[in-house]
This record gives structure tokens, C-alpha cells and sequence, in this order.
């Protein structure tokens, strides 16, 4: 759990909680209902980030890795003589002894091995913990007969309900179907890759562009203020606001999303003309600030940084744009040479939202340096 509080969401859970039901975003107190004797464990995001850049680490001494994907997946792509599958087998069980001999004997980790990166995630996920699995053109399209369409990534509760509205209930219903339908179903070019993908085309040469920046954070107890959140928020927009220009991104809209106890939720978004520097994203967030409902505890808040454009599409503008963008990125540079702290807008020390571990973002050792 990210901290210890009967309202805020389990992050992990264990094969023995899974089996009583206990998943990803379950709240603590119907958790506790569900598992009697539960055990919760407060999670240490700095620990985690070690082990993962151990395990990167581990696995690059063995093959290249071509993306990391999360904090605990990763994929690479076999070129040459490794796409023999006996070989590429043997390479899995060396990577696996290897993750144990050099990170820690009790890890375990599941591998898949397929023609795409989509497929290979379906095959790693089909045995785990400690599984090793192989999908090859052969065995398609049967092997994905027995799975249901929520296992493929992608598939979420929206677009589950999505499909059953298209009559679509079965993973065998889903691949008979054609580009044209696949198409109609997403509602547009999404669901002619998905087609492709599942057919184990390989479209890894296709550019893809970074939509959107964020982070949220669910408030302790003593932060559950509008002072607290407005401080809480601060740090968020700060911390997007780096990752920003650390990917060499542009932003042209902030959107501020708050979630109170009483469960009711606000959010709002500004737009303004193409920034990446701390003080223009802290100023738009000022302005958002004074339309804060007057009633309500905070529980949760997020910030999100979108319409992104890389360096290479952006716009110049006139006026102050040079100078704040030149003062952010010094302070970058100040902050990666002497610590997160060295320099930093008023307001922004201290644990208010500590480092954390997303789906899309992994942290650096040095980025906890910041919570300290």
C-alpha cells in the first residue's frame, strides 16, 4: 500500500490475497473484508527502483534489452541465431539463473518468447510465477482460443463492455474478426494494429509520440487540507514539469484532478501557448487554484500535462519563453550535478507527494533524493 490508511488502494497484492480477490486499486478497508488477516505492507518505491535497475542490469548482461516497459517488465528483441526457438529458450533460462545469481536466489520472473512484443507479453503472463512460455506463428491463431479477451493488453473494463457490445465474448469470437470490424470496434486505426498484432506481425518500426505527462498522489491523513493538497499539487506539477523537458517534450495544457473522502470529484484544465518551464505550469495551476471548491476533505490529487509536442514540432514563441526555459533547464542542471534540492521554487521541500513508482514512469535512485 503507499501508506498506511483504511482509504487509500492496494498497488501489489500477493498470489494468497489474488485468490481472495484482492487486485490492484482495491481499497484497504474492502480489502480487509475480503482477506480477513491481511497483512499490509507499506511500499518503499526506493527499494523497488534499486532492485529494478539491478534487474536491467542482470538481464542486459545476458541480451540487449529494447524497451523497459514498467518497474517490473521489460522486452527484448532476439535478432540473428537467437530466433531459433531453442536457443531462444536457453537464453530464457539463462536469464532467469542470472537474475538469481546476481539480484537475489528468491526472484523469480516469467518469460515469454513470441514473433511481436504484444504477443510475448500475452505468452508471459499464461504461466506464472515462474514461467517460461512460447507462441510461434504455427500455433496461431488456436493457442489464444482458451484466453479470455480481458487477458490480452489493452483490453480494460471499457473496452471489455465495449466488445460485449458488438457481441464479441470470446477470444476466438475476437480473432475471427476482420480489419473492417476491428476498425469499427475501436473506433478507428487502434483496432487495424490490434488485428495485425494478434496475427504476430511485428510493428515495432512504427513511430509513436508521447501523448501526455503525469502524476497523482493519494494524501496521508494529515495532508487531507486545501493547504496540503495545494502544496501536494505544486510538487507534482514540478516533478511533470522535469520529466518534461528531461524527454524533450512541450506542453500546451495542465488539467488538475482532485478526489475528496465524500467521493466526490473536480477537475479542471487551462491552456496556453506552448511551455515547458516550472514557472508558467505553476502559474496556470494558481489561476485553476481559485475556482477549488470550498466544501470537501481532499483525498487524492493529480496533475496532467497534454497535447505534448517533441523539441523537433515545437513552435517558438516570443516574449519571456527563452529566459524561463533557460532558467528551468539550469536548474535541472544544477539539480542533477548537487542533488535534487539545490535549487528549487519555494514551497516544494519537504514529503509532500514522495517519489513514486507509475506505470509509464520509472524513477531514478536520484529522483528520491528530492523526498529527503
Amino acid at each position: 500500500v503507499p501508506l498506511m490508511a483504511e482509504t487509500t488502494f492496494c498497488i501489489a497484492a500477493s498470489y494468497e490475497a489474488k485468490a481472495y480477490g484482492v487486485k490492484t486499486g482495491t481499497r484497504v478497508d474492502e480489502a480487509k473484508k475480503m482477506c480477513p488477516g491481511l497483512m499490509l505492507v507499506q511500499a518503499r518505491h526506493d527499494v523497488y527502483v534499486k532492485y529494478h535497475h539491478e534487474i536491467v542490469e542482470a538481464v542486459e548482461s545476458c541480451v540487449p534489452v529494447h524497451a523497459v516497459v514498467s518497474i517490473d517488465e521489460m522486452a527484448c528483441k532476439l535478432t540473428g541465431s537467437q530466433q531459433n526457438v531453442e536457443k531462444a529458450k536457453s537464453l530464457a533460462v539463462h536469464i532467469k539463473q542470472t537474475i538469481k545469481e546476481k539480484v537475489g536466489s528468491t526472484l523469480r520472473c516469467s518469460i515469454g518468447l513470441a514473433t511481436n512484443r504484444f504477443l510475448a507479453k500475452v505468452a508471459s503472463d499464461m504461466q506464472k510465477p515462474d514461467g517460461l512460455t512460447v507462441i510461434e506463428q504455427s500455433d496461431l491463431p488456436g493457442i489464444l482460443y482458451k484466453l479470455k479477451t480481458s487477458d490480452f493488453p489493452g483490453i480494460g473494463r471499457r473496452m471489455e463492455k465495449r466488445l460485449i457490445e458488438h457481441e464479441i465474448l470470446t477470444s476466438k469470437q475476437l480473432l475471427n474478426c476482420s480489419v473492417a470490424d476491428m476498425r469499427k470496434i475501436w473506433g478507428g486505426v487502434v483496432g487495424e494494429r490490434f488485428w495485425h498484432l494478434l496475427r504476430g506481425e511485428d510493428l515495432e518500426g512504427l513511430e509513436t509520440h508521447r501523448r501526455t505527462v503525469g502524476h497523482s498522489h493519494v494524501l496521508p491523513p494529515n495532508q487531507r487540507t486545501k493547504d496540503g493538497a495545494f502544496g501536494v499539487a505544486q510538487k507534482l506539477i514540478h516533478k511533470a514539469a522535469t520529466r518534461l523537458r528531461r524527454m524533450n517534450y512541450w506542453c500546451s495544457s495542465l488539467s488538475l484532478y482532485m478526489k475528496f473522502m465524500n467521493r466526490a470529484k473536480w477537475e479542471t484544465h487551462i491552456n496556453f501557448v506552448e511551455c515547458q518551464d516550472t514557472l508558467t505550469l505553476l502559474e496556470a495551476f494558481q489561476k485553476m487554484w481559485t475556482s477549488f471548491p470550498k466544501s470537501g476533505k481532499p483525498l487524492a490529487v493529480g496533475v496532467t500535462l497534454y497535447n505534448l509536442v517533441p523539441d523537433s514540432l515545437h513552435a517558438f514563441a516570443l516574449f519571456d519563453e527563452d529566459k524561463r526555459t533557460g532558467l528551468a533547464k539550469a536548474m535541472d542542471k544544477l539539480n542533477a550535478k548537487y542533488g535534487k534540492t539545490a535549487v528549487h521554487f519555494g514551497g516544494m521541500t519537504g514529503r509532500a507527494a514522495p517519489t513514486r513508482i507509475a506505470f509509464t514512469n520509472i524513477p531514478e535512485i536520484e529522483d528520491f533524493e528530492f523526498d529527503e
